[in-house]
């Protein structure tokens, strides 16, 4: 038995009944999360260019992209969605997976169930299939794809899309093995979007859920794909991995036994999780000091090594972030925002809040040490150590990020989170409507109700 034919014997046999109570509930919970960034995105006007691209080439079809009124392809829906759900950065992460699990499997997973009329269960068996297969994907190779330039929700994540598009679809064990043979040649997402700033890091999430609904339907229509596609000589791990050994095995034989989708960490900022724990820190001793803006002469983050390419190298680029985007991977930015506003909301990461000249002041202020918080891949602990004018010194430190499962966000925070990001794009009564689909979808007799996610309009002002 191969990797994918295991991985298809799981998936293409999962079913709600099977699920304990808390995946079942952490399923729903991730949905409804994901989707409140993808309308917040459309509030937000970000990742505009992915709904006028699908509509110039407009294929009619039954499902619903976010914020577009058109109904689309699955296809279609599914790319859409996808790039609007991580447009924010906003949207979940498997923290050993270092993988941004449900912004591909929810997108991919809805637009399969509208085109052909499934129900709310089988779409959750699928979701929670779909997420248990991208985070093993993953965690078989966790640290190591960054480090040879590769976005994992992008190449990992198509294979967990495919398998809960497979789910929704009812395919055979055998055909979703196929699909899943199909989709590692389609697998596919760089970082150097690191280097500028540019907007393609959310289309590796949109690609792995569009490319991933194609390889289910080939399958469905014959289209066979290679059953090593993971662990063959020229498989996915040989080639993304080349001489890295991985434990893809042992992370997918216990499918079914062992659960990660109550793992998946829910993200408190729309920035790189790199920036939460030392953010945290710094809020904790503001509102313990009554600090202000003017108190602070100042800032050290504490940095784990994996993360100061990411978002405090180059310096340089890192003090004046050169786009919206780029301010989500800037440490001295969020940084200096959350001490300058009291906060950092989603709005911080908008064109005119990263011109701030009181934000910019601060930010060559903010120099970094290493400091390691966890052997763990896809640890993201951190702290600061703010020097005041009047010569104390402050230090504060959390040893993982807020919204995983050392850190909790509680239920009653995510759909907080939630309500605030779909209000920045639907009316009260739709917001309700998707929060009872997508938190109740195991009684869901159909998904017509996520239809609602066409009316998503950009409704307020962006502030900071």
């Amino acid at each position: 038995m191969t990797l994918s034919t295991r991985i298809a014997d799981f998936s293409s046999t999962l079913t709600v009944a099977q699920l304990p109570d808390d995946v079942r509930a952490a399923a729903g919970m991730h949905a409804l999360d994901t989707v409140g960034c993808g309308v917040a995105a459309v509030g937000l006007g970000e990742a505009d260019f992915v709904q006028h691209a699908a509509e110039e080439s407009h294929a009619p079809g039954s499902s619903s992209a976010i914020g577009s009124s058109l109904p689309m392809s699955a296809e279609d829906a599914a790319l859409v969605g996808g790039v609007r759900c991580h447009a924010l950065d906003y949207d979940d992460t498997h923290a050993a997976a270092v993988t941004h699990v449900s912004t591909a499997v929810v997108p991919a997973a809805l637009a399969a169930a509208e085109e052909i009329g499934a129900s709310g269960a089988d779409v959750l068996a699928a979701l929670v299939a779909g997420s248990e297969v991208s985070i093993r994907v993953g965690t078989a190779g966790a640290g190591e794809f960054h480090d040879r330039g590769f976005h994992p929700t992008g190449v990992v994540g198509i294979f967990g899309a495919t398998v809960a598009a497979a789910r929704v679809h009812g395919l055979s064990a055998r055909m979703t093995a196929h699909a899943l043979g199909l989709a590692g040649s389609m697998a596919g997402g760089v970082l150097e979007f690191l280097s500028d700033g540019s907007q393609t890091k959310p289309l590796h999430a949109g690609w792995a859920a569009r490319a991933a609904l194609s390889a289910v339907r080939m399958a469905r229509h014959g289209a066979t794909g290679p059953a090593t596609v993971l662990e063959g000589s020229r498989g996915f791990y040989a080639t993304y991995l080349h001489g890295v050994d991985t434990d893809a095995t042992g992370e997918i034989a216990d499918l079914g036994e062992r659960w990660e989708t109550p793992r998946i960490a829910y993200k408190p900022y729309a920035a790189c999780h790199f920036t939460h724990a030392p953010v945290d820190a710094l809020a904790a001793l503001v509102r313990r000091e009554g600090l202000g803006a003017e108190d602070v002469e100042s800032i050290v983050v504490y940095a784990e090594p994996t993360g100061v390419p990411v978002v405090l190298e180059p310096a340089a680029d890192k003090l004046t972030p050169r786009t919206a985007y780029d301010a989500k991977f800037s440490l001295p930015y969020c940084l200096a925002h959350q001490l300058v506003h009291g906060g950092l909301p989603v709005a911080s990461f908008t064109a005119p809040a990263i011109a701030d000249p009181a934000v910019l002041a601060i930010t060559p202020r903010v120099s970094y040490e290493e400091r390691r918080y966890s052997d763990r891949p896809g640890s993201f602990g951190g702290g600061v150590r703010v020097s005041l004018t009047d010569g104390r010194v402050l230090e504060h430190e959390l040893q993982h990020q807020r919204g995983g499962t050392e850190f909790p966000m509680t239920d009653d925070e995510v759909r907080a989170k939630y309500r605030d990001n779909a209000s920045l794009g639907l009316g009260e009564e739709q917001v309700d409507t998707l929060d009872r689909l997508l938190t109740g979808l195991a009684e869901a007799p159909d998904l017509s109700s996520y239809a609602v996610v066409r009316e998503a309009r950009p409704r307020v002002e962006a502030r900071v």
